[in-house]
């Protein structure tokens, strides 16, 4: 992440500002004119506002409908063609600075909490508010082929057989009191709706992204042509 003078903002990504203000935490997209220039040219970021407009949602929803412990969204709004999340700013560590040990008791909490996701259900896929922002290593590939426009239209099933997922679980979004080993928040649900229960993937079982390392199976393939088999073809 690179560093930004701005005040209160401490990092900046090719998709977002991040910035700590005593208690809050403010995370917004970039605006065109913040676009930034990688080895590929300019890169222009997908469904950049539509992503933080489902993470608000997401909290909201997790709040109203489980005890899952989330951080508390002050507000949300759009301002100048950036959108702006305004949120608790949660103390304590990544899960991924703990030991092994202490992974291994973050775990079975962290069970508990995906037990609960997978009670709320739905026939529609997508975030709580329609909105489908599938998950970062599918976007890649959507990337990669320059295929699919931005708006996902994809068809309801005739049963409530999806459930609700992070869709970015990797120990990086898991805040951990250092001494009561207690989660205090998940954090970071851009990605969050319901689908199959598929593609909510372990990635927090080891340190690293939210997408297949090493001899992992990779899956990305797999969930966007299910994607792509229910697209609204009218």
């Amino acid at each position: 992440m690179a560093q930004n003078t701005e005040e209160g903002c401490f990092a900046v990504t090719f998709e977002r500002k991040y910035y700590h203000r005593g208690d809050a935490f403010v995370k917004r997209s970039l605006r065109p004119r913040e676009f930034r220039t990688g080895y590929r040219g300019l890169h222009v970021p997908r469904l950049r506002n539509e992503s933080l407009r489902n993470e608000a949602a997401s909290l909201r929803f997790i709040r109203q409908h489980t005890k899952i412990p989330v951080p508390t969204l002050y507000c949300d709004f759009e301002d100048d063609d950036a959108y702006y999340l305004i949120m608790e700013y949660i103390q304590g560590v990544s899960m991924s600075d703990l030991s092994e040990d202490q992974k291994s008791i973050v775990r079975e909490e962290l069970q508990n909490h995906l037990a609960t996701l997978r009670t709320l259900k739905s026939n529609q896929l997508g975030g709580p508010t329609g909105i489908v922002i599938p998950p970062h290593r599918i976007l890649r590939l959507v990337d990669a082929e320059r295929a699919e426009k931005n708006t996902w239209c994809l068809q309801p099933s005739i049963h409530e057989e999806y459930v609700f997922c992070h869709n970015d679980l990797s120990q990086h979004n898991i805040i951990v009191d250092p001494t009561t080993l207690k989660i205090n928040a998940i954090i970071d649900w851009e990605y969050a709706g319901f689908y199959p229960s598929r593609f909510e993937y372990p990635f927090y079982h080891r340190a690293g992204p939210s997408s297949a390392i090493n001899d992992e199976v990779d899956d990305s393939i797999d969930l966007l042509q299910f994607l792509r088999s229910k697209a609204d073809k009218g």
